[in-house]
């Protein structure tokens, strides 16, 4: 393979069992299969730990974790491309694609920091620079990496550069642009964060369970361990989950309130008055339930109907995102995307499907859940020119007169 320049994938070996030497000793009485569970087991409370820890420590510190996995994941996709093709020594491979990658961020955060803290970069002078002509600089750096790539163009090589080139676009598109999605949703509130997060972690566990313990049909061939079982009974348990995990979060402001910055405290904040989703209504049930629980209402927070969506999706489309990593995997022969963390692979591994639910959440907020934003309408008017900002004002003043509003306004006044 090493004389061929354009020849077919080679195979990457398969990792060597990683688990720690002080499990391997403490479960060296096992099975295979019952040592498999308990490493899982063990390492799974040990994530699920750390998940809480993060969210004590706020928003910001989740969006370096968001950032930190996102890295991660794209350095273990890469990794695997240049293991692939390492025998042919193709020029900058690693450098353009780290590259790409900052460039690729500094576009997307640099939209986010304009959209959700407008006050902030206009009161910094390099802020509202850099704001300003964000776009042109993120493309003027991107077109430094095109150009770079051009020039590394060594002859016989072509065809496996240009291929490692969508490689590494394809993996920026997957990663970047679902971690950018999932630190937006970061923003309209924690719970749009930990609730899908959540009900993902919920599923995949709840799957295994049931798919251990009473697995026996199988479920796709990509994935030869997924069962109907351990698929049907993760649906019902998350749906479960999600429902009572939403009805503990929406009681807290910590958890519903968009982040914001004061520019009193020149600090981030969680604080508002919780919105119409997260303040409890009664609901009136079925007649089949009212004759079974003797209820006729039920109090619940309109946020708890949209987490049933939100478990539904993480249950039924979400393993899709593991489907399609497995179908990767397969592809290149390997097991696992690294070998991270024991008994679970590679952070890649872990992140298949949360990438998928990013993408849907944000679309659901902003289709069913979003409206028009104030904030960023007076962002906007304010970057206008005065004489534009006094025609938009005198127009709104004349629809407000017709309506009725402004007289009633002015005598509030």
């Amino acid at each position: 393979s090493r004389t061929k320049s354009d020849s077919g994938v080679p195979e990457v070996p398969v990792s060597a069992d990683d688990t720690p030497e002080v499990l391997n000793k403490a479960l060296s009485g096992l099975s295979s299969r019952w040592k498999n569970w308990w490493v899982r087991g063990i390492l799974t409370l040990a994530m699920i730990s750390f998940f809480f820890i993060i969210i004590y420590l706020g928003p910001m510190v989740l969006m370096m974790i968001v950032l930190c996995v996102q890295i991660k994941c794209f350095h273990e996709i890469i990794t695997i491309g240049y293991s692939v093709y390492h025998s042919y020594h193709l020029p900058w491979f690693r450098t353009l694609s780290w590259y790409f990658l900052l460039c690729v961020n500094y576009f997307f955060y640099g939209e986010t920091v304009t959209d959700y803290f407008f006050t902030l970069v206009q009161r910094e002078e390099p802020l509202r620079i850099l704001s300003k002509y964000h776009r042109f600089i993120s493309f003027a750096l991107y077109l430094t990496g095109f150009c770079m790539f051009v020039l590394s163009l060594v002859k016989k090589h072509y065809r496996l550069q240009f291929y490692m080139f969508g490689w590494t676009h394809v993996t920026l598109l997957i990663v970047v642009t679902q971690s950018h999605l999932i630190i937006h949703n970061l923003f309209e509130g924690m719970i749009w964060f930990i609730v899908p997060i959540s009900c993902v972690i919920c599923n995949d566990i709840m799957a295994y369970m049931f798919g251990f313990f009473f697995g026996r049909t199988p479920l796709i061939k990509l994935s030869p361990k997924k069962t109907w079982e351990g698929f049907i009974g993760g649906f019902f348990a998350t749906v479960v989950f999600g429902i009572l995990l939403s009805y503990v979060m929406s009681g807290y402001r910590f958890f519903v309130c968009p982040v914001e910055f004061n520019n009193d405290s020149n600090s981030f904040t969680v604080d508002c008055e919780p919105s119409e989703l997260f303040q409890l209504q009664d609901y009136g049930l079925p007649p089949v339930l009212k004759s079974i629980t003797g209820w006729t209402t039920v109090k619940l927070y309109p946020f708890q109907i949209h987490s049933i969506a939100l478990s539904a999706f993480a249950s039924i489309m979400g393993p899709f995102g593991g489907f399609f990593a497995s179908g990767f995997k397969r592809a290149f022969k390997i097991k696992d995307f690294a070998n991270t963390i024991p008994g679970h692979g590679g952070i890649m591994d872990r992140f298949d499907c949360q990438y998928l639910m990013a993408t849907f959440v944000n679309v659901y907020i902003a289709s069913f859940i979003r409206g028009p934003n104030p904030s960023k309408v007076i962002q906007q008017l304010l970057a206008l020119r005065l004489d534009q900002q006094l025609h938009i004002f005198n127009s709104l003043k004349v629809h407000l007169t017709e309506k009725g509003l402004l007289p009633a306004l002015e005598e509030a006044a």
